[in-house]
């Protein structure tokens, strides 16, 4: 939390309150104090990370009766977040422009922030002065509240954006066990892994993404539809599934497995006509909360074509993306087509094998457990993407956690992903005064950030027994010691 007064994203605008004071320069403007808050976010994210190592290794045995302490330290973890500048991205402030854009009669699926006077000054990413919106039109409508409610004052904003993750947060603490206890996985445990991840409190609530809501809502659908239920508490989780499309469209992706959850537990493979009729009321369902939600914003569906291009909104991190552009490269050192059209070609095929993919996995004969699926097109979804961001893996955590228990090597290197992916997110957005050096604050972060991963999964007696390479690297250090120690006394 302190770290993030000193290289969090603060909005540079007139009604900022942070802007027009100096009680943070101390922190914000001298090299000593932005290099110090550097250190603390990073070493106090890791330190995060290793106090979830610790409640896990101490309530493993206990899972059963552990739900309660995992579910505290979770939003215990999270309190102080709430008044921190964020961090690990500033996504938020272009939720707000979006919102703005509304607000002021545009449609943010067709038009762009950099149209809007002091667009910059207000905290957004260069990456989307120009490109459509990729959120529904349910999050469009918060977002507008908030611009309305706040009148674009950064401070009161965020804490309201942040509430609507804290909302997301809530959901998915209530959803994870109940679908977990259903499928007969432990329910603090699922928790624990997905939700009380670190991951989770710095990148969703630390750094306030909607996807926390979008998740929520979601996990909450699926609670509700089970075999058997009464057509009011399907009609509510399909109505919940469908709100989350509306918070991020790629949940579109879920809609056939929710069908197929109303249907698990009945004896043999659904029947083609079953699944069709279920599937049916699935789109009718979806269709109408869309619709509505749509005509509020007077924007209806323009969310589709703006969600498959929302992918040109950042530099290609994911190896898909490097591919395509590879790819685009190849061909124009040959052919002179240009990088662009041929890159985009290869998004194009990832899109439709995304989309192949969930299709065989609603359409096969034995179909694939519906929450487990769910989390496997989410999953092919992202890695065939041009862009990933860290923070979606928390899409597929909660939907593999709540059906089987990991064990082995899946779990511990989780446990160096989550690592990787914290140091990743501190050096990679750190807001630094333009006459200080970005470059070497980002090496201090990171040489401090290394160091500490290292402790912790080589030198620390308590959590490098998580990682059995370290305890074989152990024993081999074991005969050199007694090897030297003999010498030494024969000297």
């Amino acid at each position: 939390m302190i770290g993030s007064w000193g290289v969090g994203w603060l909005a540079m605008t007139p009604t900022s309150v942070f802007a027009r004071t100096t009680v943070l320069n101390p922190l914000r403007v001298e090299p000593v104090g932005v290099v110090v808050c550097a250190i603390l976010l990073v070493l106090g994210s890791l330190l995060l990370v290793r106090a979830w190592l610790r409640l896990g290794q101490r309530l493993e045995g206990r899972w059963a009766t552990a739900g309660p302490v995992v579910v505290r330290a979770t939003w215990l973890w999270a309190a102080p977040l709430m008044v921190a500048f964020p961090v690990f991205s500033r996504d938020v402030y272009s939720y707000l422009g979006q919102g703005r854009l509304l607000h002021a009669g545009l449609n943010p699926y067709e038009d762009w922030i950099s149209e809007l006077p002091g667009w910059f000054m207000q905290g957004a990413d260069s990456i989307w002065a120009e490109s459509p919106s990729p959120y529904g039109p349910l999050f469009l409508l918060i977002s507008r509240a908030v611009w309305f409610l706040t009148g674009g004052s950064p401070e009161p904003a965020l804490l309201l954006f942040r509430l609507v993750s804290v909302a997301g947060l809530a959901l998915c603490l209530w959803a994870v066990p109940r679908l977990a206890r259903r499928f007969g996985t432990e329910p603090g445990w699922s928790v624990w892994i997905s939700v009380a991840n670190p991951l989770f409190a710095l990148y969703m609530i630390a750094g306030i993404h909607n996807d926390s809501l979008m998740m929520g809502l979601l996990l909450a659908g699926f609670v509700l539809l089970t075999p058997g239920a009464s057509r009011g508490r399907g009609l509510a989780g399909l109505m919940l599934v469908s709100l989350s499309i509306a918070i991020k469209p790629l949940t579109v992706l879920a809609l056939p497995f929710a069908g197929l959850l109303l249907l698990r537990g009945a004896p043999g493979s659904p029947r083609w006509g079953t699944r069709a009729k279920v599937w049916t009321w699935c789109l009718l369902v979806a269709a109408a909360v869309l619709t509505g939600m749509g005509a509020l914003t007077g924007l209806w569906f323009g969310w589709i074509p703006a969600m498959l291009t929302s992918g040109d909104a950042a530099f290609p991190y994911a190896p898909f993306g490097i591919l395509g552009l590879g790819a685009g490269w190849a061909v124009d050192a040959v052919a002179g087509t240009g990088v662009r059209p041929v890159a985009d070609l290869v998004y194009t095929l990832g899109t439709v094998a995304a989309i192949g993919f969930t299709a065989w996995l609603a359409l096969t004969r034995r179909p694939v457990h519906p929450v487990l699926a769910t989390g496997l097109a989410l999953l092919a979804a992202v890695l065939l993407a041009p862009i990933i961001q860290p923070w979606y893996l928390l899409w597929v955590l909660p939907m593999f956690a709540v059906v089987r228990r990991w064990r082995g090597w899946p779990v511990w290197t989780l446990y160096l992903l989550v690592m990787v992916l914290v140091v990743v997110g501190v050096v990679d957005q750190l807001s630094v005064a333009q006459w200080i050096s970005l470059f070497w604050v980002r090496i201090t972060a990171a040489v401090v950030g290394l160091a500490y991963m290292v402790f912790i999964v080589f030198l620390d007696p308590k959590t490098s027994t998580l990682f059995p390479f370290t305890a074989r690297w152990r024993s081999r250090g074991r005969p050199e010691a007694t090897t030297h120690q003999t010498n030494q006394e024969t000297l």
